[in-house]
């Protein structure tokens, strides 16, 4: 995902540069016919692409806003799955309750784990890639050959979840109550996926996209013939930079409205992974610790304050 920092104007007009030449280029063949063989007649009124250019803006505008509005609901349907990811870790350390023998201490570590390798599976099988890629340092080897015969991976890691919370209860290490609890949060991250893979396969329509573009087409070739009688050769910069204005909102637009698509302006999928890695890992952590039983002495307060 690029930075608010870090946008290099390459990039920026990269997307564009041989639209803005070939702009170019045409508006100096209209300039020329104009002027040096004397072909005033292709001058038109300025009125014509104005009211083009108004309808125009308010067809953009409103795409521009739909596809933002699909990119601001994948950034906030993340950052609820890594909210439910945290309080699945933490459930999972306070609530489920054992005998602290190894089996139970694994337990813990490998379902924390296993939550870990869910937000990496889901972005990459949201993205088009191998889901299981990378996650052999997270599941094991009987795991990921089980998760082979899924076609949704990060569906069935919630269904090893769900087993494994079936497990615990039937060791009694939580009671029904509690498997209530952490079944609600397997359910919201199960929801969230859903959320992601509507936006993900609910195509942006086609026509509305092709009808923008031939708009946008037809508005810069009249541009020139409308600012020919006033700018003389100055309306070249001037037609190749309102054109470029224009292209950059459209091409902005279809870049948003696919958040999903392992572009530089995606929701970034693989950094809020790794940033759920170093949390739910620290929470893990707990089952490694040693158990300080001295309380530290506190300083003795006054039960009331002097104003």
């Amino acid at each position: 995902m690029l930075l608010k920092k870090g946008i290099p104007l390459g990039y920026i007009f990269g997307k564009i540069k041989y639209e803005i030449l070939a702009v170019t280029v045409y508006t100096l063949i209209i300039n020329m016919l104009y002027y040096q063989y004397g072909l005033k007649e292709i001058s038109i009124p300025l009125a014509v692409p104005m009211v083009l250019g108004t309808v125009l803006s308010l067809l953009l505008a409103f795409r521009s806003n739909q596809a933002y509005d699909r990119w601001w609901e994948a950034r906030t349907i993340w950052g609820a799955i890594v909210n439910d990811s945290r309080s699945l870790a933490r459930q999972m350390m306070s609530i489920v309750d054992g005998d602290d023998s190894e089996e139970f201490r694994h337990f813990r570590q490998h379902f924390i784990k296993r939550q870990i390798a869910w937000n990496y599976a889901l972005g990459q099988s949201l993205r088009k890639k191998d889901p299981l890629r990378g996650l052999e340092r997270l599941l094991s080897r009987r795991e990921l050959n089980l998760l082979l015969r899924y076609d949704n991976v990060p569906a069935g890691i919630l269904q090893l979840h769900s087993r494994d919370v079936r497990y615990a209860l039937q060791q009694e290490w939580l009671n029904p109550y509690q498997q209530i609890e952490l079944d609600r949060t397997l359910t919201r991250l199960c929801d969230a996926m859903g959320k992601c893979e509507r936006i993900k396969n609910t195509v942006f329509p086609a026509t509305y996209s092709l009808y923008t573009h031939f708009a946008v087409i037809f508005f810069i070739l009249l541009l020139p013939f409308a600012l020919i009688d006033s700018l003389g050769i100055v309306e070249v910069p001037l037609v190749a930079a309102i054109s470029a204005s224009f292209l950059l909102i459209e091409k902005m637009a279809i870049n948003l409205q696919d958040p999903f698509e392992n572009k530089p302006t995606d929701t970034p999928m693989t950094t809020i992974a790794r940033k759920v890695e170093r949390d739910l890992l620290q929470i893990a952590e707990e089952d490694t610790m040693p158990v300080d039983t001295e309380v530290a002495p506190q300083e003795e307060t006054a039960d009331y304050y002097i104003l």
